[in-house]
């Protein structure tokens, strides 16, 4: 069976990429959601013209800036309920702790970096509500995170199938998700392995 990615991405249209964008900035069920794979493969779709790309970023960076409010007010007015929350198989404490963690390493620029972190893009607007950061300085990190996250992943994904001959688009492309989803992936892997090293 062939699966069609780019159909796929065409089929869900604006209002789908757009909807998971801000259910993984602002939802906690959204932790799961391919953000990075979603816009890099949307700038993919638009480099061949089933997609108007300034149409697809702008309204993905609303979304991410949205999203981040959401889960920025998650956190001020129900955070500190999130952990007495039992875990479930949509939720579990262990992310809000892990995001706690890397917000103490990095300060408010978490913000900012979590954009490329997944998981703990979802959770580091909710932390920062519960720790009251002022809103001011949040939607200011939120503005530049979003906007660095939504249009340079998505232009990479333009780009780069602009550059590539219409014959090979198919040839390329899976494999190339496959090594974003990857590179994605390996802040949380460097993060696993450090602490089972620190807990031996």
């Amino acid at each position: 069976m062939h699966f069609d990615l780019p159909a796929l991405i065409k089929s869900l249209g604006y209002f789908g990429v757009w909807g998971i964008i801000f259910a993984e900035s602002g939802l906690l069920i959204g932790f799961f959601l391919p953000g990075d794979s979603l816009l890099f493969t949307a700038g993919f779709v638009a480099s061949q013209q089933l997609l108007n790309i300034w149409i697809l970023i702008i309204g993905a960076f609303i979304c991410a800036v949205l999203g981040d409010n959401v889960g920025y007010t998650t956190g001020y007015r129900f955070g500190r309920k999130l952990f007495s929350k039992e875990d479930s198989w949509l939720f579990h404490k262990k992310h809000i702790y892990k995001t706690q963690s890397f917000y103490q390493k990095h300060g408010k620029k978490t913000i900012v970096l979590a954009r490329f972190v997944p998981i703990v893009r979802t959770f580091a607007p909710i932390v920062a509500g519960i720790g009251a950061m002022h809103y001011r300085t949040f939607m200011s990190y939120n503005l530049i995170g979003g906007f660095l996250w939504t249009f340079g992943i998505t232009f990479l994904g333009f780009f780069l199938g602009k550059s590539l001959p219409a014959e090979q688009v198919d040839k390329y492309l899976l494999p190339i998700i496959g090594l974003i989803i990857v590179i994605s992936l390996l802040p949380s892997i460097i993060h696993i392995i450090q602490e089972n090293r620190g807990n031996k």
